[in-house]
């Protein structure tokens, strides 16, 4: 009991600790090395959404939301930023691998994890919290274009790896050819066991 009791305190701190960084303006993500201060500063964050923007001219900014404070529209409040902040900052998840972009992109689609409005970036800093409209936004995307995002951010992360091109919604929307049926391989014959003695 009080081992299970450790070791969810201990997850308790550890989640607790990520998000105080990410409040206090962590520029470093999540399994990005500190140690690395060139690395580090490429990949600030707060800059990252227009790296996304540049490559995907065609997403939704959906920055129309009201500053609170301001009072004025926050142009840098966009889906992209937003969505980066949730996945590392609020789930904690790796910004380096696909499949852990394509879980993010799964808890916008409600076939994954919950989304809550109360943590969800933008929802204190905005007069109306930005989730239902940028899961609608998500919603609306093609699957060629959700996996064109995916690779987009994989690729922002990773600027060391070789780079693997988004895929454009033609490509991925093409077929492939129905196999011959001919050059399947044939189920085994009676006799066919006997061949074998030869």
């Amino acid at each position: 009991m009080t081992k299970k009791l450790s070791l969810a305190a201990i997850a308790v701190i550890v989640t607790g600790l990520v998000l105080l960084g990410a409040g206090m303006g962590q520029s470093t993500p999540v399994g990005i090395s500190s140690q690395n201060p060139v690395m580090a500063q490429a990949l600030r964050t707060q800059d990252l959404w227009r790296q996304v923007y540049q490559q995907m001219p065609d997403l939704p900014l959906e920055n129309q939301y009201v500053n609170q404070q301001s009072g004025k529209v926050d142009p840098d409040n966009t889906l992209a930023s937003r969505l980066i902040r949730y996945h590392m900052f609020v789930k904690g998840r790796p910004p380096n691998f696909r499949l852990d972009w394509k879980l993010t992109i799964a808890d916008y689609l409600d076939a994954n994890e919950l989304m809550q409005e109360g943590v969800y970036p933008g929802g204190d800093t905005l007069r109306e919290n930005p989730l239902p409209g940028d899961r609608a936004v998500i919603q609306r995307l093609t699957r060629a274009q959700r996996n064109a995002l995916i690779q987009t951010l994989v690729n922002i992360f990773n600027p060391s790896a070789p780079q693997t091109a988004a895929p454009s919604p033609r490509q991925t929307q093409q077929r492939s050819p129905t196999p011959n049926p001919t050059s399947l391989p044939t189920l085994p014959q009676p006799g066919d066991a006997q061949r074998l003695r030869l």
